[in-house]
């Protein structure tokens, strides 16, 4: 393959300068293997035959996006009858390999467009250009551009309703989606003077009214894309001749949750339109469908003539591609009579098997064109049909039950998709809740409630459940679902298993049932605390009556402050903790017993109070609470939380019943809007909220449901103040160079850890809810958003955009209501920058010292075998400016744009004009640009000398 940079000239006009032949084309990449950066490139174009003019020849040029090209040699076209007069089709095919990951931007540009092209100025002197961007991001995984089937020329007539959809597909099973975009002539610029095909002076040039000129004749004339399925729908065209368009099909790729862009092909088509009399033929597809793999598809696809002319049906699909593939019949598509009573018929069969078990539907894309006999132009129409291929749901096998560990050992059926899926999902609640997966719901539905505690290879066929080694919580009853998963960079889940359950856990210990909060405030607060005793204990070996000790934590779960609020022990089932700030802070509680012998029993397992937040917005306060405890808060027979509201100033008593929310559909959340009494919320008045909880271990032994209350919380509709400033921590400090590893040498993986102050107003701390951070690389830049949504007070910037240390960040506080605090002052972390340069180098080609290199440079060490210190190495150089000069001050070397070739300088003994200088003391000055978060530390002015050495 030739590299070449090439003159501006031959970029623009090649030597085909005045060809007008190009009508149509894209480039398709695809990669070659996922462990090599190598693609195979097809560049596809579309030719006026009649201009005589191949594609490509001595001055064309294919640009990879890295800085290299190819000449694209002179290429045969292949005539394309099938398309129309004058129509043929070339293709150039290359590998190329990329030195490294990135985005590029590969693109052709050859002169000129064909001159018949009505809708953009002075096409014989317009280039010709499309290109693709491939995204090599090892992060994203292996990736192929997206493979177009239908060709991107087609004919339309006037006044009648045009369709086109490019059939186009992705081998890894990514999404896509089309946009609309301008022709364009070269990188970044668009044609000159380019309209829609539907633009007015179109039709004002045919003689056709512009209000009336749709296909039904009531309407302006439209052109637009589907932005999901690809369909181009013109309706309609106006005047005849040859227009061309140019649209994007964009791969999407879901990473950590959200759709990343992985490239595009940018396709240029054309579309010719004729005078003809001709109504357009019809087509009737099957309905969008959802099979488990396995199923065998059988369908008939039908399409007529309101002419009742002769039709062809074309079938573009991956299924037609994959193994096993679809079949089509007739195959090869031929004409059929049709009529609206007789239309004609394609028969689709396709054997789905596990091996087509993915996270988005196959398009199979179905074009039907007529065969006027005295009509004129044949008209065309494309319609898609989505097949979605999901995995079975596994079966379980067994469920057994060790009651001294409290454990639970899973064993379900060998997969029927063991061949394909990766892993299964081991899914868990208390108590059961019926569910059967409706048609194409894959995977768990959130709403039920289910928690994910495993996932195994899905070779393994059992699962340990130990609950993370704490054990299964005492007296509830645990219901199990299973779900597969298929490889993918969107894996595709199976539908869910049915459910298993267990009998309920032994309660051989305390049995948490009730943590409600009775008083909400900030130090006289109170929280009741309610268990069962240990009802399925063995009395012989622990004789009762029992005895209980209560342990208390701050927060939802963990052991923060662990204390016990009782100094002593109870006789009873029932503690009161008082004097708690439970405006500020949820507690969780465990229980501990003792026999009558004074043996510690077994402690309960934890559980939390219900914390309640509030998100005010104009006239309407949105509800969130959460609770982490051992049963049930969202089980099927007890799926209404009670809302209690009152005024300011009301205790908790004093709130009222205003309404119930099923959790099961709606999820833990309410918005008040007035709907109580039919009154909008006032923005000027104060709303106190608690809710209750209700819920089950679904234990028949255990008195259900278990009533819980919240804390109370009040707020103002349309809340505007904002909440406290956020201040750093006296904690948080910046690397020290000394304390870097080789001095900082080496370093690939970067990451800074910044730490803030709960605010000590306890006003504005019980108000935030969350903190977004921003960030700034360079000190008077402006700071951006780079996190939201962050829970914690610590936080750890190690993503892969961070390429240094070098960086400035700044805290916003965000409360309920949305409203975002000042942000807080700065604080930056800087790079331990240096830079060091010999003092003697001998150019004698014995393979070390043979450059002036500064230290740290790999090739150098390499050469020499240098026992250096590697704290000298040169760390965080942007670029070096580097001039020598001899000893009477004359400059006899001068290095610019160093980054480009090197920054460790590597000057060979040679002066500009390339003559080899003598042996002596040489003066040089360095400008090192260093990259550092300060501007007054970006630039060190280096002096030395160095001494050129010749001979042995």
């Amino acid at each position: 393959m030739k590299k070449w940079l090439l003159p501006a000239f031959f970029l623009l006009f090649g030597s085909n300068a005045f060809a007008t032949h190009l009508r149509a084309g894209e480039i398709i990449a695809t990669r070659v293997s996922c462990t090599a950066l190598t693609f195979r490139i097809t560049v596809t174009v579309y030719i006026d035959t009649g201009s005589g003019v191949h594609f490509g020849g001595p001055g064309e040029f294919l640009n990879f996006g890295d800085s290299t090209f190819v000449e694209v040699p002179d290429t045969p076209t292949t005539p394309r009858p099938d398309l129309g007069q004058n129509m043929g089709m070339a293709q150039f095919v290359i590998t190329h390999t990329y030195a490294g990951y990135g985005r590029y931007l590969i693109r052709y540009a050859e002169p000129f467009r064909n001159g018949s092209v009505v809708n953009l100025d002075d096409p014989l002197s317009t280039l010709f250009y499309i290109e693709t961007l491939v995204d090599m991001d090892p992060l994203l995984g292996c990736d192929n551009t997206p493979q177009l089937l239908v060709p991107p020329i087609d004919k339309a007539c006037v006044g009648a309703a045009w369709y086109h959809n490019p059939g186009a597909y992705d081998t890894d099973g990514d999404s896509l989606s089309y946009q609309m975009v301008e022709p364009k002539m070269g990188k970044g610029v668009n044609v000159i003077d380019y309209r829609d095909p539907n633009t007015k002076e179109f039709y004002t040039r045919g003689g056709i009214n512009y209000s009336t000129a749709n296909e039904n004749k009531n309407g302006p004339p439209t052109f637009s894309i589907n932005a999901t399925t690809g369909t181009i729908i013109w309706d309609a065209p106006g005047m005849q001749g040859e227009y061309n368009i140019a649209f994007l099909i964009k791969e999407w790729r879901k990473f950590d949750g959200k759709w990343v862009l992985l490239g595009y092909v940018e396709r240029d088509m054309q579309i010719v339109v004729e005078d003809c009399n001709n109504r357009r033929p019809e087509l009737q597809l099957p309905a969008d469908i959802c099979v488990e793999a396995g199923t065998l598809i059988d369908e008939d696809i039908l399409g007529y003539d309101p002419d009742s002319d002769s039709v062809i049906i074309d079938v573009y699909s991956e299924t037609l591609v994959v193994t096993p593939r679809a079949v089509i019949s007739p195959s090869p598509s031929k004409y059929q009579a049709s009529s609206p009573s007789s239309p004609a018929k394609i028969h689709y069969q396709w054997q789905t098997d596990c091996k087509h078990v993915r996270d988005q539907p196959y398009i199979v894309t179905v074009k039907i064109t007529d065969k006027p006999v005295a009509h004129g132009t044949p008209l065309v129409q494309f319609k898609t049909w989505k097949i979605t291929v999901v995995g079975p749901p596994p079966e379980w096998n067994s469920v057994q039950q060790d009651l001294s560990a409290r454990s639970a050992t899973l064993v379900w059926d060998k997969y029927t998709c063991s061949n394909v899926a990766t892993t299964m999902q081991v899914w868990r609640r208390v108590d059961g809740v019926p569910y059967t997966s409706p048609d194409c719901v894959t995977g768990m539905p959130e709403s039920l409630g289910y928690t994910k505690i495993a996932e195994v290879p899905i070779g393994q066929a059992s699962y340990l459940d130990t609950n993370g080694g704490k054990g299964l919580a005492i007296g509830a009853k645990y219901c199990y679902r299973l779900v597969a998963v298929f490889p993918g960079f969107t894996p595709a889940e199976s539908y869910v298993s049915r459910d298993t359950c267990l009998a309920p856990i032994l309660a051989d210990a305390p049995v948490i049932t009730n943590v409600t909060v009775d008083k909400t405030s900030v130090d006289q607060g109170q929280i009741t605390v309610k268990w069962r005793s240990p009802f399925d204990i063995n009395k012989t070996q622990f004789p009762p009556p029992y005895s209980y000790e209560v342990y208390r934590a701050e927060g939802l779960t963990g052991k923060i402050k662990l204390t016990k609020p009782h100094p002593g022990r109870l006789t009873d089932s029932t503690y009161a903790d008082v004097g708690i700030n439970t405006e500020s802070n949820a507690y969780n509680y465990r229980i501990l017993a003792y026999d009558a012998n004074n043996n510690r029993i077994d402690s309960s397992n934890v559980a939390s109070s219900v914390r309640l937040e509030v998100h005010p917005q104009v006239n309407k306060i949105g509800l969130i609470w959460t609770a982490d405890v051992p049963w049930s808060n969202g089980s099927d027979s007890y799926p209404m939380h009670l809302i209690y509201r009152g005024p300011e100033g009301a205790t908790d008593d004093q709130l009222a019943l205003i309404d119930s929310v099923n959790v099961n559909r709606s999820g833990f959340v309410y918005l008040d809007s007035g709907q109580y009494n039919n009154t909008p919320l006032d923005n000027t008045k104060t709303y106190c909220y608690r809710v209750m909880t209700r819920g089950t271990y679904g234990n028949p032994k255990i008195l259900a449901p278990l009533l819980n209350f919240s804390q109370k919380i009040c707020a103002i509709p349309n809340d505007t103040t904002p909440p406290c400033k956020p201040i750093f921590g006296s904690d948080i400090i910046a690397q020290h160079c000394d304390n870097l590893p080789n001095g900082g040498c080496g370093i690939t993986v970067y990451s800074n850890t910044i730490q803030w102050n709960k605010p000590v107003d306890k006003v504005c701390g019980s108000d935030v809810v969350s903190y977004n951070i921003y960030v700034a690389d360079q000190l008077g830049n402006e700071f951006r958003l780079y996190a939201s949504d962050v829970r914690d007070t610590v936080f750890v910037d190690s993503n892969k955009d961070l390429t240094s240390f070098a960086r400035c960040y700044k805290i916003q506080a965000v409360d309920r209501s949305g409203n975002f605090s000042e942000l807080s002052e700065q604080f930056c972390f800087d790079n331990c920058t240096h830079y060091e340069l010999p003092n003697v180098f001998s150019p004698n080609s014995d393979g070390c010292n043979d450059v002036f290199s500064a230290f740290g440079d790999p090739d150098r060490d390499a050469m020499c075998d240098a026992d250096e210190d590697p704290a000298k190495c040169a760390k965080y150089v942007e670029r070096v400016d580097f001039i020598v000069y001899d000893r009477w001050g004359k400059q006899v070397y001068e290095l610019k744009d160093s980054k480009e070739r090197s920054i460790y300088i590597r000057w060979n003994g040679l002066d500009n004009e390339g003559r080899e200088m003598p042996a002596g003391v040489y003066y040089y000055r360095a400008d090192v640009h260093y990259i550092t978060v300060d501007p007054d530390n970006r630039v060190e002015l280096m002096k030395g000398w160095v001494q050129l050495v010749r001979g042995q």
